[in-house]
């Protein structure tokens, strides 16, 4: 049975990612690599009221740390994370393509079941994004700490990020990168929807669906259309990626192992998933049978987001 483990973005398509590094010389590659502010950037971010302080991750293009912002209107300290990237730093082609549609979509999008952008400041060619903090890491970190969470747990989980995405998808955007390191959990242990590296328009200006053609995301959380290399319903695939977070969810470990893609596709195809024994009877009929739905490999059989609300499990009390 696949292991749980932070999943890399396909080498095609490398970007931001907030990890904890563990390994010693790991360390020192990212050290020498990350993004650390100038005295005259903390200066200015002060004088802004943002106060940085330790690094919490790091990942292609971007190094991320938390950060207080202090109103000096009233002096209401606010905890935040404040994401930088150095355009200077950053390859020219990722920032045309993917960092200025996800400023773009960061400054449209509000919701309760996302992470909320608070302020988008930018010096010379760092540019930092504060937003809010979620102070209980992701929800593969749960889940590697604690194991499979319950039935009655995981609906309210999986309400709450189908409803971020409903909203996103009801803007027309696509997330194209949801996995469990990307579904965070606030003070109150509530979802939030994170990272928008990936995430695209899924219409042009006069409202026609575009195909998505870009392989994104994590492989083990990829559709079986993305794997096929044919262009896509990015929302659909969307839909995807959230059964196998769930399948993580509640069952501890992968649905799919992704070291061999041909056998990937072909598992993905034929439905070749088995739950933990351990976990596997308490899970409810119910609950199966959602992701049962979700993992469907016919992306025209695949429900939105709307029908997805509306299944039996998410409608019992």
């Amino acid at each position: 049975m696949p292991k749980l483990h932070p999943h890399q973005s396909h080498p095609k398509e490398q970007k931001t990612e907030v990890t904890n590094v563990e390994d010693k010389n790991q360390q020192k590659v990212e050290q020498k690599d990350q993004i650390v502010p100038k005295v005259s950037d903390i200066k200015a971010l002060q004088l802004n009221g943002f106060y940085l302080s330790k690094k919490i991750g790091k990942g292609a293009f971007a190094t991320v740390y938390e950060a207080t912002f202090v109103d000096q209107k009233n002096g209401r300290k606010s905890r935040l994370a404040c994401k930088i990237v150095n355009k200077a730093k950053t390859p020219r082609d990722f920032l045309s393509k993917f960092f200025q549609r996800e400023l773009d979509i960061l400054m449209k999008v509000e919701h309760r079941f996302l992470i909320q952008t608070h302020t988008i400041l930018e010096r010379n060619a760092k540019v930092f994004i504060f937003m809010s903090l979620a102070s209980n890491g992701d929800i593969l970190a749960y889940v590697q700490n604690y194991g499979a969470v319950n039935d009655s747990l995981a609906k309210i989980w999986f309400y709450q990020m189908t409803k971020g995405l409903d909203y996103l998808h009801s803007m027309n955007i696509a997330h194209r990168d949801l996995k469990c390191e990307n579904v965070l959990l606030s003070k109150n242990y509530n979802v939030k929807l994170a990272d928008f590296g990936f995430a695209r328009y899924c219409s042009d200006r006069v409202g026609n669906r575009i195909l998505s053609e870009t392989f994104c995301g994590s492989t083990s959380y990829v559709s079986p259309e993305i794997v096929s290399g044919i262009p896509y319903n990015a929302k659909i695939a969307d839909i995807w990626s959230c059964g196998v977070v769930l399948f993580v969810i509640l069952n501890s470990s992968m649905p799919f192992d992704d070291s061999n893609m041909k056998k990937l596709l072909k598992d993905q195809c034929n439905r070749n998933y088995k739950y933990n024994g351990k976990v596997a009877d308490s899970i409810s009929q119910e609950a199966k049978c959602t992701i049962n739905c979700l993992l469907e490999p016919d992306a025209l059989k695949r429900p939105n987001t709307t029908q997805i609300l509306m299944l039996d499990w998410l409608q019992k009390p």
